[in-house]
């Protein structure tokens, strides 16, 4: 059975772990040095995740490596994508809001009269 995807992903440990796989695969002694967790506690919000699919397990030898699979974050996408016009329509208007605001104040500065630079009177060395 998988987990719900925002419930294995709402703990902060298990997104560090998610963080330091983007580099590609790693034993859970590399993990453990990366996130700075026991490697009890790695080995088990691995097992979390790769329950949920997030991760793959590798056989190499003695040692596990493990990976992303990237379908469960395709499948977020998609279901993010459903919301997404949510927000890029409001970030549009406060791009177009904020450049109408850089254009106006351009224009006001460009009207202000330039100053002179200031000289300073030279000394008389006598």
């Amino acid at each position: 059975m998988r987990s719900d995807p925002f419930d294995v992903l709402a703990d902060p440990t298990r997104r560090h772990l998610l963080r330091a796989l983007r580099t590609g695969e790693h034993s859970v002694n590399d993990l453990v040095k990366k996130v700075g967790i026991n490697q009890p506690g790695v080995s088990k919000q691995l097992r979390v995740l790769h329950d949920a699919g997030f991760v793959q397990v590798r056989p190499d030898k003695q040692r596990r490596l493990y990976s992303l699979r990237g379908e469960p974050f395709r499948e977020l996408d998609s279901w993010i994508d459903d919301y997404r016009h949510l927000w890029e329509g409001r970030i549009d208007r406060l791009s177009s809001q904020l450049n109408a605001r850089t254009k106006k104040k351009r224009e006001a500065q460009s009207q202000q009269p330039q100053k002179e630079p200031q000289t300073t009177p030279k000394e008389n060395p006598e």
